[in-house]
């Protein structure tokens, strides 16, 4: 066999295993002076087919719950020398006229609002009309792993589903288990928490997009059957073209 047809003849294998694979043949090839962009990730792995938005929601949902260091805008209706912005501090409580230190982490705005107008019923105001609205959330932080794009540690601001946290990531590596995406959660007593996700499922809306919290851990795993395959064809074709076996 001479040279050209041993290099024809390698291509034409290659290409029909990238086929078989269902491997896009511009992730395989890219100029020498250039760096691969996350243009592969536009297929159907991609961030755009999850359809989710790249960041978090900017306003907190009514399930919000406060912590440290969160911005909020106090009012009280009818009482404008009252209305002011107040910062969660590392206790967890909020300094307010009056009433002084309120504790507030851990609560939603509307339970905090219930705890900050009784407070001041007692002594003060006959029907208070107390207003919270969550100017800044906390920068927190989730951890993806695993057959992703980019995997990494990314903040978290506000609220956070599986989905938006995935395509933070950039979309999905070859060879992702979709059935497949695990959460680590850090409990309290120090138990963790294990939750593994089918994200079709997840997508197509038969169960609930799960919500994230600070400091977990996302695994997206890879299909074993899939890697098996393509490292048994690849081994397959070495073999076949080396010359000294």
């Amino acid at each position: 066999m001479t040279q050209t047809q041993l290099t024809d003849a390698t291509r034409h294998t290659i290409a029909a295993i990238a086929l078989l694979l269902a491997i896009p043949v511009q992730a395989q090839t890219t100029d020498t002076g250039a760096i691969a962009q996350p243009v592969v990730a536009r297929s159907a792995s991609s961030v755009e087919s999850m359809g989710a938005p790249l960041a978090a929601p900017n306003t907190a949902g009514a399930d919000y719950k406060i912590t440290a260091n969160d911005l909020m805008e106090f009012d009280v209706f009818g009482v404008p020398d009252m209305k002011r912005d107040v910062r969660v501090n590392a206790s967890g409580e909020i300094s307010l006229p009056l009433i002084g230190q309120v504790p507030v982490a851990g609560l939603t705005a509307q339970a905090a609002e219930d705890r900050i107008a009784a407070k001041y019923k007692e002594k003060y105001l006959q029907d208070p009309q107390v207003s919270l609205f969550i100017k800044e959330f906390t920068t927190q932080r989730v951890a993806i792993e695993g057959a992703v794009l980019r995997p990494g540690i990314y903040p978290m601001t506000g609220q956070l589903t599986l989905l938006r946290a995935l395509a933070l990531s950039g979309g999905f590596a070859p060879y992702a288990d979709l059935k497949q995406i695990v959460v680590y959660r850090n409990e309290a007593g120090g138990q963790r928490e294990q939750t593994t996700y089918d994200l079709d499922k997840v997508r197509s809306g038969a169960v609930p997009d799960p919500s994230i919290r600070s400091d977990d851990v996302i695994v997206v795993q890879r299909d074993g059957r899939r890697t098996a395959l393509r490292d048994s064809l690849f081994r397959d074709v070495l073999d076949t073209l080396n010359p000294f076996k």
